[in-house]
């Protein structure tokens, strides 16, 4: 199998979804020729033309609103937002429109086919517009699907089945990783399924729980708990929406403790969400309080980043306090 970037990765399921559908269409701001700010979409507009891979005006809410509008006629749209922080503006369009389309109309018609693709999250020094985790926002919305891949490998098969599925799917990338994060991606189509986490490592003492790019943070962490002697049991969560309950659950009964982690601030961050499903179903079996790991309740800062953001050490404390308890 070919070594791949996650940016790699997702070009080469764009490419994929594009050569199998020509109703396929990517567009946002500056991702023709230009091949998007980090360049994801780059040569697609050169294989597929103008008519399928084309640059918008910097108007998020004319972005979502044209895809609503090509969805609902049975094109294919792959909307990029240049950033997840510019999102807002195109809000109502989502959360309003988008997931609401099929159920008000009981189904006569509907925009399933949409998929937005947004990079998140901090660790690229880039300030308080640049750096947001907004997952939480959208996870309070029925009708919409959210996929967070952690690595090359996930970007490609979560992002072909969020093209494919029925509903529409917000797939957050994280940005930190398109070029630090490199592994084996096969080259032939293949699909991951939404909605379901991964147990990436077992363990027996605690449960760690993350998405997206803090599983990087995670791995580093529990490898400094295991060296104290802590088995951890890791697990990527992948999508948020609809999120695994029953996957967490099992693991927490398993081991009693529960560590969710995540860059977004910790009031009204989905981890809450997690937490109190948790202790509903698993109450008698906690050995300790579930703890979260998570950025700080402010806007999102530029030269203390590093403070802000929850990190392996800060993670490690909390598995350590967890555990102790």
């Amino acid at each position: 199998m070919p070594t791949m970037n996650m940016l790699q990765a997702i070009n080469n399921a764009l490419d994929i979804a594009m050569a199998e559908d020509d109703k396929v269409l990517c567009f946002g701001e500056d991702v023709g020729i230009f091949g998007g700010v980090f360049r994801a979409t780059s040569h697609l507009q050169e294989k597929y033309g103008r008519t399928r891979c084309f640059n918008t005006p910097l108007v998020e809410q004319g972005i979502l609103g044209f895809a609503n509008g090509l969805a609902a006629q049975g094109s294919v749209p792959v909307a990029e937002i240049q950033f997840a922080d510019y999102i807002f503006p195109a809000f109502d369009q989502i959360v309003n429109e988008t997931a609401k389309f099929r159920y008000r109309s009981g189904d006569l018609f509907n925009v399933g086919g949409l998929t937005i693709r947004a990079p998140y999250g901090g660790g690229i020094s880039g300030g308080l517009y640049h750096s947001q985790s907004p997952e939480a926002y959208f996870a309070h919305t029925p009708g919409l699907k959210i996929a967070v891949p952690r690595n090359p490998y996930q970007a490609k098969g979560l992002l072909l089945a969020a093209i494919r599925d029925p509903d529409p799917v917000l797939f957050f990338e994280p940005k930190r990783l398109y070029r630090a994060s490199t592994g084996e991606v096969p080259e032939e189509d293949y699909q991951l399924p939404l909605g379901e986490a991964e147990v990436t490592r077992e363990g027996t003492d605690v449960t760690v729980l993350g998405w997206g790019a803090q599983m990087e943070v995670i791995d580093r962490a529990v490898e400094l708990a295991e060296k104290e002697g802590i088995s951890c049991e890791v697990i990527d969560l992948r999508s948020i929406l609809p999120w695994d309950e029953e996957s967490v659950v099992e693991s927490v009964l398993k081991t009693g403790r529960l560590v969710i982690t995540h860059e977004a601030p910790l009031t009204g961050g989905f981890a809450g969400e997690i937490a109190a499903t948790v202790q509903e179903r698993c109450f008698l079996y906690l050995e300790s309080p579930i703890a979260r790991v998570t950025g700080l309740d402010t806007p999102f800062p530029l030269t203390l980043e590093k403070e802000y953001l929850p990190d392996h050490l800060k993670v490690f404390e909390a598995i350590r306090a967890n555990v102790a308890f």
